[in-house]
């Protein structure tokens, strides 16, 4: 049963996440700079997980923050973030999301070599499949290439990056205490940002409701997802990470009339089945050392 909840509820958080993109998507359509989303977006997700961590009795700022695993978390936190918003606002929403589903093939091959995790050959050809995919999506020096894709191959690097370095943090930081930290870095990052390209207003009135609808699908999504993982069979839930790719596909053909391609199809299926290869490898390897 609890898998069944589980999975639920990292359903519902896939769609929280892809409701999310669109509002950003949105908002910057309407001409607010992307430093400036960052900026209001980041201080909106920090509040949000402040009031949490105070409700839950947790330490806003902690001690264990000022180590190398939380920096390097903050890094790659601001890379992936900056680079996927500015890949949703640039490119088609279904494409930013396809290319991001191969996030978890990037932090399996990260474990293998930076934590020396044991990965066979059958999961590194599915990982180069998976790559595979990501290429055929993005079509570099082909007619179809769109050179801002190349920022979602940032954001995936960058959020790749983070779960790693999560993996690393000290584990007295629960996952709300890692979110204020993980918004907190927006701001900066926004503002200097906006200092470079300039262009910076007060966002009219539909324009912050719409990052105050990004932040709190975000924060909910965000919240399921870890709830998820923690309420059952990892291996059984975490396939349902890639329903957030129906839900962009969704919203980008009914919100914003995008028209997937063939490539993009075909890109996003070997993405997902490398995926789900992966993770039913990994279930079984585990299975068998149990086993021995």
């Amino acid at each position: 049963m609890s898998n069944i909840r589980g999975s639920v509820l990292m359903v519902a958080a896939m769609g929280g996440f892809a409701l999310e993109d669109m509002f950003i998507k949105r908002t910057a359509a309407a001409g607010l700079p992307v430093g400036e989303i960052l900026m209001i977006f980041g201080l909106g997700g920090m509040l949000a997980f402040i009031a949490m961590a105070l409700r839950r009795g947790e330490r806003v700022l902690h001690p264990a923050i000022a180590t190398w695993p939380i920096l390097i978390k903050a890094v790659c936190e601001v890379a992936g973030r900056l680079g996927y918003t500015l890949a949703i606002a640039l490119t088609p929403l279904s494409n930013a999301s396809a290319i991001l589903q191969a996030t978890p093939l990037v932090v399996v091959a990260g474990a293998a070599l930076i934590f020396g995790e044991r990965v066979g050959w059958r999961r590194w050809a599915a990982i180069a499949a998976g790559f595979v995919g990501v290429l055929i999506i993005l079509r570099p020096g082909m007619e179809g290439f769109r050179p801002a894709s190349l920022f979602t191959v940032l954001g995936m690097l960058g959020f790749a990056g983070r779960d790693l370095a999560t993996r690393a943090a000290a584990p007295v930081l629960s996952n709300v205490q890692l979110g204020i930290y993980g918004f907190f870095m927006l701001i900066p990052t926004g503002a200097a940002m906006l200092a470079v390209t300039g262009g910076g207003a007060l966002p009219a009135a539909p324009e912050l409701l719409g990052l105050g609808f990004a932040t709190l699908f975000g924060v909910a999504a965000y919240y399921g997802l870890t709830a998820a993982m923690r309420m059952g069979e990892v291996s059984v839930i975490t396939p349902f990470r890639y329903t957030r790719l129906i839900f962009a596909l969704a919203l980008g053909v009914l919100v914003f009339g995008e028209r997937p391609d063939a490539p993009m199809l075909i890109g996003s299926a070997i993405i997902i089945a490398s995926g789900l290869y992966t993770l039913a490898r990994a279930r079984k390897v585990r299975r068998a050392a149990r086993g021995a």
